[in-house]
Parts: structure tokens; C-alpha cells; sequence
């Protein structure tokens, strides 16, 4: 009885726990539209068909739990695209699913990974003010200590922090935007002139220079990586966007040999030492095994070695002979920024024909390998029914070929030839009762014996 009663308790209370986490995040209608512009509002787009959907659910509940817990002024819901298209596409909203933030007039597209915490610094980043002050040299620097790459405006009013609040606003999506008067910047950061646009990240920092590095979004949009990642098909997506070359150093991480560890360390140091050289057009970093690189370039890369990858025409380049030291790594990229290496891949008919062929392929063949009786049925089923539709067309008897001979004669050809037939009938006819009189009629002897 006790066992029983412990089981319903824990029922109720799980019942419970899962409708409060549930009330956390507002199914949403065709209302949202009208209500939603006096809050901030973190809404996920989705189609109840979509499997991503699917997997991104308890993902979503638990955001809204954490926004809720925190204190946050964010509000948390969810939007069936298919029911309100309408009003999906004019959120924007192409493909499933879509996590927009919805912020006054303001829509910022989520495009990081869907995890939970990722989601909700994206959400408190962006819901606050898009340039946050720092107003002591301690904020400062314990910003510093926070964040991996910063961004920090420095100085009094003027035409350069206009700039900043626009690239702000436009960026807020990626990083944080920081300003701070000349009183407030650590003794240990020494800059010339002010007012200024400062990254801190890789344990220095960099200024921006209008003459040299142009758009200040641009150069914001460049700088907000460190200078050398840990690169996986989500960062290498994110990289497409800055415009800059990715050198990759391909290792295995989990069986790591002394070849591996030496392209790595080559790598960093290129990406520091090399940085006024190579920074504005490479990113540097290494990625774990060479799967993703393999369906990228439809081909297959050898552990360890060295890729630089064009992200915006999908062309890649590879080095000639095993790199072995810094010069040669050098000379190499060297070779990719003067346009001298061979370049591979390309976005042209011909790769995109042989991309489809190779995105066919691999899902037949994944299908195959996760199951072999449902790929037999899904591929096997129609090739079976193509082959007995193309038998029977191939031996189908036809008349056509008659009736294309019997075009091709005159009309006393025709004549002729209907003759021929007649008489050919008649013979048939004289001959066929006699035929069956010799079959039916017994020879006299035959029945004697009989």
C-alpha cells in the first residue's frame, strides 16, 4: 500500500513539474501580431512535422524556464508556422525551425547552436541594450576576464561612436558591445588616440583603423573570433559569413601522435606570430577527424594534414608535400593569397552536378547502413517495378510494324496483296476438312482390331 501511494505521489508531483515547466512557453495564434509590442519576445517558429522541431521541444521549455527563474523581461513562446504562414513570413521566417527575438520594430534571427544555454545568453544579450557601459576600471576588467573577445569603445561623444551604436545594433546577435570613458580603461591598456574602437581577445588587444580596415561592421564582423578555434561544421558555417579564408589543421584528437601535435602548434604559431600579415584574410584553427572536410570536398583528406577552405565559392586548397615546418606553412599560405596554388572544388555546373550525385549517394548508402531491410524496400520496391514496366513494353506484340508496311504500297499493291490473302484463306479452308477427316476417320483394319 505504501509503495503505491509513494508511486501516485511522485506521479503528481512529475505532472506537475512538467505543466509548470510547460507554462513557462505561450503557445501562440494569429493574436501575437497585435499584442506583442510592449514586451520582448523569444519565439520559436516550427512545424509540427519537422524532426529538428521535434528535438529542439524540450530544449525550448527548459529556455523558458531559465528566462523565468532568472528574473529576465524576455517572454518565451512558440508559433506553428504551417497554421499562421502568414504571419511566419512576415517574421521572415523561411525554413524550420526559426528562433527569432522580436524586440520593438526589431527581429534578430538565432543562428548559434541549439542548446540551452547558448539560446539564453542570446536572449539576454540581445534584449538589453545593444552598447552596455562600463563604468570603473574593475567592470572593466572583470568584462575582460568574462568574455573571450571584446569589444570596447573608448572616449567621449563623436561621429566614431555613432558608427559603433550602428555596428552595434546590427552585430548584437554575435557579441557584445561595451563603451567606457579614458578614466575607466586599465592602466595596463595603453592607447594613443582617442576616441577609439578596441577588440580585446588572444591576451592583447587591436585597434581599429578607419584608413586601413574600412567598414567598421566589416572589421567588427572579421574580429569577433579569437584567432585560432577549435573548428566544427557550425563554426566553419559561422566563418562563411566573415568572408575570410579558414586554414584548418585536420588531427585526430582522440588518438593523437606526435605528426598531429607538431601541425597544431604550427598552426598557433602562425595565427600569432603571422597576425599583421595573414589576420584580414585567414582564419586559424583545427578540426577533431576528417568527415565533414571529406563530404565537403567530396573527397578524402588524410590525418593529419593541411586544408585552406574558401567558404564563399566552396573551392579549397592543398599543399603540395607534408608540412613540416613554419616556413613551409608560410610559403603555403603565401602561395593561396597571391593566387599561385592550384585551387579545387568550385561552386560550377559541373560540382554542383557532382554534389547532387554525392549527396545522393551518401543518403542511400547511410540508409543502407542504418537499415538494410527498409533501404531494399525504399530503392529496391521501385527499381523492381521500372524493370517489369520496361520488360513489358520491350515484348508487347504490336501491329504497328503491319501497319507501317501496308502505308508504304500503292493502291494496286494493296490490291494485290488483299488478293494474295484471299486466296491464301480460301486454300486454308479446302484444306482444313480433309485434314480433319484423316484425323477423325480409323482405317478399316483399325477397327476390326478394335
Amino acid at each position: 500500500m505504501a509503495e503505491v501511494r509513494a508511486s501516485v505521489i511522485c506521479g503528481v508531483l512529475a505532472a506537475f513539474l512538467s505543466s509548470s515547466v510547460f507554462g513557462f512557453v505561450e503557445d501562440l495564434d494569429e493574436t501575437f501580431k497585435d499584442t506583442r509590442e510592449n514586451d520582448i519576445w523569444l519565439v520559436d517558429f516550427y512545424a509540427p512535422w519537422c524532426g529538428y522541431c521535434k528535438k529542439l521541444e524540450p530544449v525550448w521549455y527548459d529556455v523558458g524556464a531559465e528566462l523565468k527563474s532568472s528574473g529576465s523581461p524576455v517572454r518565451v513562446g512558440k508559433m506553428d508556422a504551417t497554421a499562421y504562414s502568414g504571419m511566419a513570413s512576415e517574421f521572415g521566417v523561411r525554413g524550420y525551425p526559426t528562433i527569432k527575438l522580436l524586440k520593438g520594430d526589431l527581429a534578430y534571427s538565432y543562428k548559434g547552436p541549439r542548446t540551452k544555454d547558448d539560446i539564453v545568453e542570446f536572449a539576454n544579450r540581445v534584449a538589453g541594450p545593444a552598447v552596455r557601459a562600463l563604468p570603473s576600471k574593475q567592470m572593466f576588467e572583470h568584462m575582460l576576464k568574462r568574455h573571450d573577445v571584446l569589444f570596447v569603445y573608448v572616449g567621449a561623444e563623436s561621429p566614431l561612436k555613432e558608427k559603433y551604436n550602428d555596428a552595434a545594433s546590427e552585430l548584437i546577435v554575435y557579441t557584445y558591445f561595451f563603451s567606457a570613458s579614458e578614466e575607466a580603461v586599465p592602466e595596463s591598456v595603453s592607447l594613443p588616440e582617442l576616441p577609439a574602437v578596441v577588440v580585446f581577445k588572444d591576451g592583447s588587444h587591436f585597434t581599429y583603423d578607419e584608413y586601413e580596415d574600412g567598414s567598421l561592421s566589416s572589421w567588427v564582423n572579421k574580429e569577433r573570433f579569437q584567432g585560432y578555434l577549435h573548428i566544427d561544421g557550425f563554426t566553419l558555417y559561422e566563418l562563411g559569413e566573415t568572408g575570410k579564408l579558414v586554414a584548418v589543421a585536420i588531427i585526430d584528437e582522440k588518438d593523437p601522435t606526435e605528426q598531429s601535435g607538431r601541425l597544431k602548434t604550427l598552426m598557433q604559431r602562425v595565427a600569432k606570430e603571422y597576425r599583421e600579415q595573414f589576420n584580414r584574410d585567414f582564419q586559424f584553427g583545427h578540426m577533431d577527424g576528417n568527415d565533414y572536410i571529406n563530404g565537403l570536398i567530396m573527397g578524402e583528406v588524410t590525418v593529419p594534414s593541411v586544408i585552406i577552405l574558401n567558404t564563399s565559392n566552396e573551392q579549397y586548397f592543398m599543399p603540395s608535400e607534408l608540412i613540416e615546418s613554419t616556413d613551409q606553412l608560410v610559403q603555403f599560405i603565401s602561395s593561396v593569397l597571391n593566387g599561385s596554388a592550384q585551387a579545387y572544388g568550385g561552386d560550377g555546373f559541373i560540382q554542383r552536378f557532382k554534389r547532387v550525385a554525392y549527396d545522393a549517394r551518401s543518403t542511400i548508402m547511410s540508409v543502407f547502413r542504418s537499415s538494410p531491410l527498409l533501404g531494399c524496400f525504399l530503392f529496391g520496391l521501385p527499381l523492381g517495378v521500372i524493370s517489369l514496366m520496361c520488360y513489358g513494353i520491350c515484348t508487347a506484340e504490336s501491329d504497328d510494324g503491319l501497319d507501317e508496311k501496308r502505308e508504304g504500297l500503292t493502291d494496286e499493291e494493296e490490291e494485290e496483296d488483299d488478293e494474295e490473302e484471299e486466296q491464301q484463306r480460301q486454300a486454308a479452308e479446302l484444306e482444313g476438312p480433309g485434314e480433319e477427316e484423316d484425323v477423325g476417320e480409323k482405317d478399316p483394319e483399325e477397327k476390326k482390331i478394335d
